[in-house]
């Protein structure tokens, strides 16, 4: 099943995708706790099933523009860093034998087809395409061989990010949560549709390909991921995790590439989707804004 969240003329509604085009869920089901993702994730296995059998009546066809990004209002965005040896490489650095996790905030999606929005205050507007994993049931010490039971489903990501900012303290929370930094989408893939251990994920910028990769390289896996972050925190309905981005990213080359407005910026997972985003320049009006990060030359990965 293939759920997105699309925008209509009474706000954002979860759609599921049916024989024809896009079904409104709570409108099919005549349930409009079920109009929202977080109200299916909450309903637990009843309200997928409910979900499922809307998919399977007759929907409408849905532009690009449409799709808002496929978790709208996460709890929190759990990220991995430094996920694949290439791109630990790539930075300098050994392959990590601990998880780096940092969050990211509600705020800080974006649509899967919108704009990106390279923010004012950096110059160093990078991209990291992933693989995202939404959660569903849930839990608090969850092992490994049960975490996809944990799981709802799958998305595209891309973990827009302001190396400058990343790089200017020891934390990297703010170089990993401007506002709209973070498209995500186009649908949440359920895991009942595929396997997602070994797909190929693919980055271009401009038609060229940046990022290309399989999620079988990655270091943790993602039932070690669930596992690891269960160890410390309840994993709740609704919570995203970013499971890191492979090699290739614009730091790391030679030159390094950032992203400009302009750019036409894609991120592919085979099997879950493909998102796609044209940067534009932020909108602002302020003049000698205090805080502007020092560039450090080093490269740091995440």
């Amino acid at each position: 099943m293939r759920l997105a969240t699309i925008i209509t003329p009474t706000g954002l509604r979860l759609h599921v995708r049916g024989n024809d085009g896009y079904v409104d869920v709570a409108t099919a089901t005549g349930d409009e706790r079920l109009a929202q993702l977080s109200g299916v994730l909450a309903g637990g296995a009843e309200a997928l099933d409910l979900a499922r059998r809307a998919a399977e009546e007759s929907g409408r066809p849905v532009a690009e523009a449409e799709f808002a990004p496929a978790v709208p209002a996460p709890n929190r965005i759990l990220c991995l860093g430094v996920n694949y040896e290439e791109h630990a490489a790539e930075g300098g650095r050994k392959r990590t034998t601990w998880p780096e996790v940092f969050v990211r905030g509600a705020d800080s999606v974006a649509a899967p087809y919108g704009e990106l929005v390279k923010p004012e205050l950096s110059e160093r507007f990078d991209y990291e395409g992933e693989l995202g994993l939404v959660i569903g049931r849930g839990g608090r010490y969850i092992a490994a061989a049960d975490a996809l039971s944990a799981i709802a489903g799958y998305v595209v990501l891309n973990d827009g990010t302001a190396r400058e900012w990343q790089r200017a303290a020891s934390q990297w929370t703010a170089g990993k949560n401007f506002d709209g930094s973070m498209p995500i989408g186009p649908e949440v893939v359920t895991t009942d549709e595929l396997d997602v251990s070994d797909v190929q994920l693919t980055t271009t910028l401009n038609g060229e390909v940046m990022q290309s990769a399989r999620t079988s390289a990655m270091i943790f896996d993602i039932p070690r991921t669930i596992e690891f972050l269960s160890s410390f925190t309840t994993l709740r309905p609704g919570d995203v995790i970013a499971t890191g981005t492979p090699s290739g990213v614009g730091f790391a080359r030679k030159p390094p590439v950032w992203l400009q407005p302009g750019d036409l910026i894609e991120v592919t997972v085979d099997g879950v989707g493909r998102i796609s985003n044209q940067v534009v320049a932020e909108s602002v009006d302020f003049a000698d804004w205090p805080w502007h990060p020092p560039v450090a030359e080093k490269a740091a990965t995440l």
